[in-house]
């Protein structure tokens, strides 16, 4: 792949750059950044970048590609063509897969499959044995097979003993344990929030303290488990950051991510979105979307993240009851982003680099992405001032389920670069 972007913005916060350059790539590595005037370019493809800003390609650490087990939702190619389409060149996948990926045999073929892809793919290792919270995995296999982190996502580690063992495991090898936060006997079979609209409908409501109560406990053992290194997965609660700031403060290495339906809609949005904004952790309050919104702004909220989690047309047509959770998100979660938090001046364009890009790799002990000459060029290409309407009909990801089908946005994906590779995205 040989590309010379004539007069792109470059906003790299790692690199100390956010100017117009020209930016040279010759097999894959950034050869030149500056002016390129004097470049041959009869064997170069040639981009006018003066509409287009360049960033450290983004990074989605929680996406569900149903692979393998339940394909006919996602499978490995359809799940990155989908992360590439909306501006990804990298995902980390959850082991809620069929089987879970507890043993060497589902990451080799996992492995396998994703050979020579643009977008890189890494892998997440069961906590439990089959995600059943009962048997501790065996994680010194896992991470000899070089899982990025622990975690039984889509269940949570419910038993405390169990957790203990996994964050002391997560002290000695300096490895992530994510979890899900959610008490299963608070939640007890609810649906969503609990509150006004469970009330009006008589559905089962999944309680605040479903969340709280088990961050409150694992930040307790992560601090007893001295220097192991604890995420809480997609928080929806205003009081989980109250949580966060203060065990924080304690000195906890304790992180945490958001996705967007937390910090855009709030309870009331099901009656306009029925089950495609029935997820779980559920949506909550305004007012909790209001302390979200705060925690992104004053960094206790590390990473943004989707959540991508893709179900068939006939599960969400289902009542809301009976319906699966969870939404996709891999092809809105840029634009979203920066339209939500970006043009309202949550934060600036540099600290979303930061939660979508730089501090997800960090997280998971990845290399950090440069933008220098002689790097591997691993980039996101961006029309930040570009206006566009989602269309669903036009995502790569096998599914639909989506409540953000013809939102109108800001900053439409433009191109991702990786593995010497290119992928124009055709939102």
């Amino acid at each position: 792949m040989n590309i010379l972007f004539k007069n792109l913005h470059i906003n790299s916060p790692l690199d100390n750059i956010n100017e117009k350059k020209d930016l040279l790539i010759v097999d894959g590595i950034i050869k030149k950044i500056g002016n390129a005037e004097n470049i041959d370019t009869n064997n170069l493809e040639v981009v006018d970048g003066s509409n287009l800003t360049c960033t450290p390609g983004f990074f989605d650490m929680h996406v569900h590609f149903r692979d393998p087990g339940q394909t006919d939702k996602e499978d490995l190619h359809s799940g990155c063509e989908s992360a590439m389409n909306g501006g990804f060149t990298g995902v980390l996948c959850m082991p809620n897969t069929k089987p879970p990926v507890d043993n060497a045999e589902v990451i080799n073929y996992l492995n396998n499959k994703s050979k020579d892809n643009l977008a890189d793919v890494y892998l997440t290792g069961c906590v439990t044995v089959n995600r059943e919270g009962k048997e501790l995995s065996d994680l010194e296999s896992l991470y000899s097979q070089n899982v990025k982190a622990f975690t039984d996502d889509g269940s949570p580690v419910h038993n405390a003993e169990i957790m203990k063992q996994v964050l002391l495991f997560s002290s000695d090898k300096n490895i992530p344990v994510l979890q899900h936060a959610e008490d299963i006997d608070l939640m007890n079979g609810g649906v969503i929030n609990e509150g006004e609209i469970s009330k009006k409908y008589s559905l089962k409501g999944i309680p605040d303290i479903s969340e709280t109560t088990i961050i409150s406990r694992d930040s307790l053992i992560n601090e007893y488990a001295k220097n192991s290194r604890y995420h809480i997965q997609h928080v929806s609660c205003g009081e989980s950051i109250g949580l966060l700031r203060y065990f924080k403060k304690r000195g906890g290495r304790i992180t945490s991510e958001v996705c967007p339906h937390h910090f855009i809609l709030d309870e009331s949005d099901l009656e306009k979105y029925g089950t495609n904004a029935k997820m779980n952790p559920p949506l909550r309050t305004k007012k909790d979307v209001e302390e979200i919104l705060k925690g992104l702004q004053d960094e206790t909220i590390d990473i943004i993240c989707t959540d991508h989690a893709p179900h068939t047309n006939e599960e969400k047509s289902r009542n809301l009851k009976n319906a699966p959770f969870g939404i996709i998100g891999l092809e809105t979660a840029v634009g979203l982003s920066y339209t939500y938090l970006v043009k309202k001046e949550i934060l600036t364009f540099e600290k979303l680099i930061e939660k979508m890009c730089i501090n997800p790799r960090r997280l998971l002990n990845l290399p950090e992405i440069h933008i220098k000459e002689n790097e591997n060029a691993n980039l996101t290409i961006l029309e930040l001032s570009k206006e566009w309407t989602v269309d669903k009909n036009k995502f790569k990801s096998k599914s639909r389920n989506t409540p953000f089908d013809n939102f109108n946005l800001f900053c439409k994906p433009f191109a991702v670069i990786n593995n010497n590779k290119i992928y124009y995205s055709n939102l």
